[in-house]
């Protein structure tokens, strides 16, 4: 699709700084950042995930910075079956920044989960990850037709708040996807249905474009939140 990005700096800026990856990248070359979450981190059908596009991303903002992204998505999971994960996929990698995607799945299979019981799992992994010497990002839903529709937007929109809510008290930063993807559908004319796979029968994994334009906003987030002096 040639549809031009608009990344909608102000929209997803974080609240907090990054001061972990700030530090890293004013003394180390090698720097590690970790995704965990499910499909919209593992990928899904032939559309390259986030996590590759994001580690090319910081490789070309920061030059001199070998920056390595490590994918750890699995389809279908939430938040309290990848606490399951966080020793070895998390702990054992000694992030400087992990960047966590939850939610999505608490709405698509809501029959299956409770809202309340994803939230504490949420704030579970997080006080867990505050143990670490990274900084953290939680990645909220897709603005997708699977959990936007009649039956399913209200409790997306309560996921995200909750979503928010978690984070506010723990200190860290959300990146917005559901908000970033609802302003392009809403206020900038994108067709809800261009933002996701056309080959995807569940309507809800993102397309090339969506994904494209969602890891540059999130690349400008991580930029803009380390102080200027490493942005050099």
């Amino acid at each position: 699709m040639s549809r031009p990005c608009i990344p909608h700096p102000q929209l997803v800026r974080f609240k907090y700084p990054l001061p972990h990856l700030a530090r890293a990248l004013k003394s180390q070359r090698k720097i590690r950042i970790v995704a965990i979450g499910s499909s919209s981190t593992a990928g899904e059908g032939d559309i390259v995930p986030y996590p590759s596009r994001l580690q090319m991303a910081l490789r070309k903002t920061f030059s001199d910075r070998m920056i390595d992204v490590l994918n750890r998505g699995i389809g279908g999971q939430e938040a309290p079956s990848e606490l399951s994960r966080f020793e070895s996929d998390v702990r054992a990698e000694a992030p400087t920044l992990v960047i966590w995607q939850v939610g999505t799945n608490a709405v698509f299979r809501k029959e299956e989960f409770d809202l309340g019981g994803v939230s504490a799992s949420i704030a579970t992994g997080l006080g867990w990850l505050r143990d670490l010497a990274a900084d953290v990002v939680l990645m909220d839903l897709q603005y997708a037709p699977a959990i936007v529709g009649p039956d399913r937007i209200k409790f997306s929109e309560e996921m995200v708040l909750r979503i928010a809510d978690v984070a506010d008290k723990a200190n860290v930063d959300v990146f917005r996807r559901f908000a970033l993807m609802k302003r392009w559908t809403v206020d900038d004319g994108v067709p809800l249905q261009d933002m996701i796979d056309p080959t995807d029968p569940e309507n809800l994994h993102q397309s090339e474009w969506s994904t494209m334009c969602v890891t540059q906003a999130l690349a400008q987030a991580i930029a803009e939140a380390v102080p200027s002096p490493m942005m050099a």
